[in-house]
């Protein structure tokens, strides 16, 4: 049996063909979580099986849905737009947009619009620097601040951008001019739509304790809400509304949204036509770089073999690629979202053996054997044990000798660290599971974020941006710096408030909505309210945390750090897009990697 997945983005018109798949038990660590509809779907089947260490265990196994990747189409993608090809052609591109940026004589309003455009189109990665410097021109113009205090719209924009990029002068103070003596948004406000929605997005730059930006943020999506309900907008506009009100801009994966917003922009009769152009170029391109990886990749996972071994475990190499692409595409990054790839698919694996198949004794053994990393220590391991330890001891090993033999750095001690500490907390909850213990939610949380697997990805990420290692920057990466802690508590709960229904009808306890429903004495509702709720906090922590001048790490880390927020609310925004992918999770693979725009 098959079903078409259509592209959900405005003006994709693609289809695909796929086999329509079973769903899967959902194990319970962040990355690789994978949801259930009802319990029925659930198939756990247990046997007793004596391992060579000598253990007799009750073994669980789950009907995973396979791949839906198969290797010979990997193989067989075509990466038609090559750099080399349309060098001259992109140069050129490049040229005339970079002239545009530097414009002096341009209004501000006009420049502000043009960079927002430049970075929703995705082309941003490319004009750093000369955004950087025409905002810092643009904010010292004469007249800037009387302008600003005009137009709600220009006043979001201005604040959004410059905050984005770094700009701490930028104060929540800009927007007090739009209020009425009772301390209200004025009601005039009501009839523009394209301030009201720039001050929207511009709420979620907030830091912590910026009260006016969180009443901004309530004003604006009671507001957009009651618009959309109206019926009295354009159906573009519409779209549009419903789109930031589901995720944010600031939240939303960046590549995936270029596409979306590429697609949106060449219906507009005002597009620039020389800014549309290049960024249909730049993501063809893009996209072919990532071809070329996926198809490397699909070798060395094939050659791995690991999931022909451990038949219990899944086999996400697609998804593991979508998930690493999505905190690094650059294709000046090929190496990073290469390796990101690795680790998530191995972490896949590892979470299997974690949740599904082990016992506690077998988990102990080879969480031990991971803290030591110690070769000698497979000969207490069971077999299927023995095969994904020295898998993941290869592989990460091939990683250091490589980076100490092209960079001269010795990155061992970080790595190993960092993946005994994932291990220990997912034995952690395997413990609380098997004992039937509840912890609070605060003990839930404080290992959640560790056992999501956000900790061990961005300590990955740091080291493999060689060039911007430092010694500050070890030794915060070390401690877990709150740079690492707040994109994996929001990758923990956004996990929880996608699959924390299938788990409660099972009788799971142990899970961020059902602790906070203990502790609390909250309905599901009420606690998946306070979930959301904290996520936005957190997502104020970590802007202010990735604006600090005294940050430890430099901007390339701290962006890939965010996006590995981004790309875990794009991962569970409708269900597991990574465990038990659907329809749409596989549409926004062929638009991202597959499809190339026409």
């Amino acid at each position: 049996m098959a079903t078409e997945l259509l592209c959900m983005s405005p003006g994709c018109l693609f289809t695909h063909k796929v086999s329509t798949l079973q769903s899967a038990r959902r194990p319970h660590h962040g990355i690789v979580t994978s949801t259930t509809s009802s319990r029925t779907s659930q198939l756990v089947i247990r046997s007793s099986t004596r391992q060579s260490s000598g253990l007799t265990a009750d073994r669980q196994t789950a009907n995973y849905q396979p791949s839906s990747w198969s290797y010979d189409f990997l193989q067989s993608l075509e990466a038609t737009y090559h750099v080399e090809t349309y060098e001259e052609k992109v140069e050129k591109l490049e040229k005339e947009v970079r002239l545009m940026i530097n414009e002096e004589n341009a209004s501000f309003v006009a420049s502000l619009e043009l960079i927002d455009e430049i970075q929703r189109l995705g082309l941003g990665y490319r004009f750093e620097e000369d955004i950087r410097k025409a905002l810092d021109r643009i904010s010292s113009l004469e007249g800037f601040n009387s302008g600003i205090e005009k137009s709600l719209h220009a006043s979001a924009l201005s604040f959004r951008l410059l905050r984005q990029h770094g700009f701490n002068n930028v104060t929540q103070d800009i927007f007090k001019n739009f209020k009425d003596h009772n301390g209200s948004f004025k009601e005039s406000l009501f009839k523009d739509v394209k301030g009201v929605l720039s001050l929207y997005e511009a709420s979620h730059l907030a830091f912590p304790g910026e009260d006016l930006l969180d009443e901004a943020r309530k004003f604006t999506r009671k507001h957009l809400n009651d618009l959309i309900r109206s019926g009295n907008l354009s159906k573009d506009v519409a779209e549009e509304i419903s789109h930031a009100l589901e995720i944010p801009l600031h939240q939303r994966m960046q590549r995936l949204e270029a596409r979306r917003y590429i697609e949106a922009y060449d219906k507009r009769s005002d597009a620039n036509r020389i800014l549309l152009e290049f960024a249909k170029w730049d993501f063809n391109m893009v996209q072919s770089t990532l071809k070329n990886d996926l198809k490397d990749l699909s070798r060395w996972w094939k050659d791995m073999g690991l999931t022909n071994k451990l038949s219990f475990a899944r086999d996400r190499l697609m998804e593991s690629f979508f998930w690493a692409v999505g905190m690094a595409f650059e294709p000046q990054y090929s190496n990073l979202h290469k390796e990101l790839t690795k680790v998530v698919a191995f972490i896949t694996v590892i979470d299997d053996v974690y949740d599904v198949y082990g016992t506690v004794e077998e988990l102990e053994l080879f969480t031990d054997a991971v803290e030591r990393w110690d070769v000698k220590a497979v000969q207490n391991l069971p077999d299927y044990m023995r095969i994904c330890f020295l898998a993941l001891y290869n592989t990460v090993n091939d990683l250091v000798y490589d980076t100490l033999k092209e960079h001269g750095v010795y990155i061992l001690p970080y790595l190993t660290k960092a993946w005994a500490d994932m291990c220990k907390a997912f034995l952690q909850e395997k413990k609380w599971t098997q004992n039937k213990e509840t912890p609070s939610f605060e003990e839930y949380l404080e290992n959640g974020w560790m056992s999501s697997s956000g900790g061990l990805l961005l300590v990955n990420a740091y080291l493999l941006m060689i060039q911007n290692i430092t010694n500050q920057g070890l030794e915060s990466l070390e401690n877990y710096h709150d740079l690492l802690r707040w994109p994996s508590v929001i990758f923990r709960l956004v996990n929880d408030l996608a699959t924390s229904t299938a788990e409660l009808e099972r009788g799971e306890t142990n899970n961020s909505i059902s602790r906070i429903m203990s502790d609390r004495g909250l309905s599901e509702e009420y606690a998946r309210q306070d979930i959301r709720n904290l996520i936005e906090e957190t997502w104020t922590k970590m802007n202010k945390d990735a604006t600090s001048d005294d940050s430890p790490f430099a901007k390339p880390f701290v962006e890939t750090a965010i996006n590995l927020a981004r790309i875990a609310q794009c991962q569970y925004q409708h269900g597991d897009g990574h465990g038990n992918p659907d329809a749409g999770s596989k549409n926004r693979v062929l638009s991202l990697i597959i499809y190339p725009i026409q």
